[in-house]
């Protein structure tokens, strides 16, 4: 049975937002049908489960939030990302990340954090520190990547414990697996379960901070350009991000938890956007293609 044309419009752009392409099958999406191994993850892994749900919706958008609390993190976003003139194609550069990471065969993903890290290699500059004295960055210091890491893993986490499924294994096997993206990208030691993961970003509080770049950027993800099909749905997400994350950590955005149901209400809009998408992404198919394969080579062998 056809989609109503109105259905299919809002399809296309709900995948061109998050892909780049209105069937949601870019270049990159297509190359995971590519390759030799079935990747650092696998089927019923737990970051198989958590990054194939609808939930990583609301998660980036949590991550966002708390990536803006570190000083030299929001400096180098502040100097050198495109967020404002280009959030659709920034964003779509982090879905590629973390979707070929955690579904493309190990050298593929491991050639995306490569490429990243080499764009992060230029991204250095000064802000000012708390005492008003200039503080250096480089998006390559361990600081920087280990922040980087955790909030995206803490969202990841918290935004499918709130509104996904199961995780095998539990949370503790999605952060000790999820932690290999962490060492692709140049961390150390990653946390491998989810108290180290909640005891290293604890560990940052005495730099984080509040200032004027971070409600700059606050208010614009509150009410990103994304036109009055998307805006009005973006919104409630925005409000569960909100309503997900700590309250410490929002106490610190300047942020008040939505007065209104909005864990439910997010609940209701994730439901209604998986029906939309189909219940497996173009990501999910191709992989499943290369699997198929390597496993009819198998047989074969």
């Amino acid at each position: 049975m056809a989609r109503p044309a109105a259905v299919t419009r809002m399809r296309a752009r709900v995948l061109t937002i998050f892909s780049g392409d209105p069937n949601g099958q870019p270049a990159w999406v297509r190359a995971l049908a590519d390759g030799d191994d079935e990747g650092f993850f696998g089927p019923g892994s737990a970051v198989w489960e958590v990054h194939n749900g609808i939930p990583t919706v609301v998660a980036g958008i949590r991550a966002l939030l708390m990536q803006t609390l570190h000083p030299g993190a929001m400096a180098g976003v502040h100097d050198h990302s495109r967020y404002k003139e280009d959030p659709l194609g920034r964003l779509a550069g982090t879905v590629r990340w973390v979707l070929t990471t955690t579904f493309a065969d190990r050298a593929r993903a491991t050639e995306v954090c490569q490429q990243i890290t080499r764009l992060h290699e230029k991204v250095r500059g000064d802000y000012a520190g708390s005492d008003g004295a200039p503080a250096s960055y480089s998006a390559v210091d361990a600081d920087l990547i280990g922040w980087v890491h955790c909030v995206f893993a803490d969202a990841f986490l918290g935004c499918h414990e709130t509104w996904g499924g199961p995780i095998p294994g539990g949370a503790d096997a999605y952060v000790d697996e999820w932690a290999t993206a962490g060492r692709l990208m140049g961390m150390a030691d990653p946390p491998r379960t989810r108290d180290a993961l909640h005891a290293a970003i604890a560990s940052y509080r005495p730099v984080l901070r509040r200032d004027d770049r971070v409600d700059d950027a606050v208010r614009w993800l509150r009410r990103p350009p994304l036109g009055p099909g998307a805006g009005p749905v973006y919104r409630i997400f925005f409000a569960g991000a909100v309503a997900s994350l700590p309250p410490e950590y929002r106490r610190m955005l300047g942020l008040r938890r939505p007065w209104w149901p909005a864990i439910t209400a997010t609940r209701i809009g994730l439901g209604i956007m998986r029906r939309l998408l189909g219940t497996e992404s173009s990501s999910m198919a191709y992989t499943k293609a290369r699997l198929d394969r390597l496993a009819a080579a198998s047989v074969d062998r």
